[in-house]
């Protein structure tokens, strides 16, 4: 029975190595354009609302926090921000004025607690962030 075989399979593994390339080539590129965007729209702490700047403050003293949610490890799962180890990202909440529940604006901060690397501002659930410039 004769066997098919490929004449070149050096072709085939280079297709398939520069596919692969490609898709990764293609991830890099949309984690750079999302730290890129995040950067463009950064938002200095003065801008912020006073409410986000409280956070802030008590995140740079390891202060109390008004929510029980308030210091857990952000996920990142839609990658929104840049890519790192869990663990490095946690998240607080800024109180909405006349909003009784946690609302939709957070602060998510990476690096140690009372000393952050970066700190993002969110104030529609995570759906976008905006870096914040000390």
């Amino acid at each position: 029975m004769h066997r098919l075989r490929s004449r070149r399979p050096w072709a085939v593994r280079a297709a398939l190595i520069a596919l692969c390339a490609l898709a990764l080539a293609g991830a890099v590129a949309d984690v750079a354009a999302r730290e890129v965007l995040a950067e463009r729209n950064a938002v200095a702490v003065g801008e912020l609302p006073r409410e986000a700047r409280d956070v802030l403050d008590r995140i740079r003293t390891g202060g109390s926090f008004r929510f029980e949610r308030d210091g857990v490890v952000f996920g990142n799962r839609e990658h929104s921000l840049p890519s790192r180890k869990r663990g490095y990202y946690h998240e607080y909440t800024v109180a909405t004025p006349g909003v009784r529940t946690r609302g939709a604006r957070r602060v998510v901060c990476g690096g140690p607690r009372t000393a952050p690397d970066m700190c993002y501002y969110s104030d529609d659930h995570y759906a976008t962030f905006r870096r914040i410039l000390e």
